[in-house]
């Protein structure tokens, strides 16, 4: 539904940036340019990709302008592009290394305990996919306008405000084929990202025997050092522990998310995790975006009242170990409590 609508509602010259995984999709169903796609040989291209993407909003639109129309993220839970982009930040921290220095893994740009680190927090990825969903989370609008969200918030797109002409024109009219009338052309990054491109460091596959064996030997053993020393994994994990305990959300913030009630996508979504007893997709919201399971709907409602309802146990566990309460009362004054899938 959300490639239809590119194809539909976009210019055949529309350029789409998206994470490589939905790149095929995009050119074979929206019939759109796209950003990247599976053929991921260019490692430090999806790096810049990954860059755009979890660095600070501000930051990420100034890449994003000289190269796409649009940004297209899957954002409805379970394994969208919020619980992949540790991984897209590792890959950026690869060739751009002053994005978590000192840290290969990048366990910086996390979410410890399920709440989002400061770094995922002002990331141009974690402001589109959460903006006007989570509380106090707002999408600049001067830079990105939101065009479409699907029907159940699976997945949303922003056309990309002041696109740079020059960039896209130049892009256009440099391109280089192998042999003339070739469809292998690969692209030129235009002038006006030359500053950004100053800052990366040619990054070394592990399978390129070509290579200088010294050629990224420190980086490449403090990756493994970190994926694999217990030690640095205990402190890192204590670490992150104390983040989690400044990051948990407060009563009043809590108390803030249970006074709006609406339906929206997100309570949509939750309900029909509920239903459905899907706890995996479920335990995936919980840990990337708590603040969700804290959101009530019109008739005051939210997943714990599902959860009761429908007798999913697993699910009510995981509510409670985020706060989330089972005392509180829908507009009829009903609590969680006093359901039971027996009376419906």
């Amino acid at each position: 539904e959300a490639y239809w609508w590119l194809r539909d509602n976009t210019p055949d010259d529309a350029r789409i940036m998206a994470w490589w995984d939905y790149g095929y999709q995009i050119t074979a169903i929206a019939n759109r340019t796209t950003i990247a796609d599976g053929n991921t040989w260019n490692h430090e291209h999806i790096a810049l990709l990954g860059r755009a993407l979890t660095s600070p909003l501000k930051d990420g639109h100034r890449i994003a302008r000289h190269l796409a129309d649009y940004v297209l993220l899957w954002t409805g839970g379970g394994g969208d592009d919020l619980a992949k982009s540790p991984h897209l930040a590792r890959i950026a921290n690869s060739v751009y290394r002053h994005m978590c220095p000192g840290d290969p893994t990048c366990s910086k740009f996390s979410a410890p305990g399920g709440n989002p680190s400061k770094m995922m927090r002002e990331s141009l990825l974690f402001k589109l996919h959460s903006g006007g969903l989570v509380p106090g989370v707002e999408v600049d609008k001067n830079r990105f306008k939101e065009v479409y969200k699907s029907k159940y918030g699976k997945v949303r797109i922003y056309r990309v405000l002041s696109v740079s002409k020059e960039s896209k024109e130049w892009v256009k009219n440099n391109r280089q084929c192998d042999v003339e009338g070739s469809w292998y052309c690969p692209g030129q990054y235009p002038p006006g990202l030359q500053k950004v491109l100053k800052d990366k460091k040619d990054f070394r596959q592990l399978e390129d025997f070509n290579a200088k064996a010294e050629a990224d030997d420190e980086y490449q053993r403090k990756y493994f050092e970190h994926l694999n020393d217990p030690q640095k994994a205990a402190r890192r994990a204590q670490k992150k522990e104390t983040e989690a305990k400044k990051m948990t959300l407060s009563e009043n913030e809590i108390r803030q998310i249970n006074l709006k009630w609406e339906d929206n996508d997100i309570t949509s979504t939750l309900f029909g995790l509920v239903r459905d007893n899907d706890v995996d997709s479920f335990k995936s919201i919980v840990q990337s975006t708590p603040h969700y399971v804290h959101m009530r709907s019109k008739d005051g409602r939210g997943p714990m009242w599902w959860a009761h309802e429908h007798g999913r146990k697993e699910i009510v566990s995981l509510l409670k170990s985020v706060g989330v309460s089972e005392k509180l009362r829908d507009k009829d004054g009903i609590t969680p409590l006093e359901l039971n899938e027996d009376e419906f």
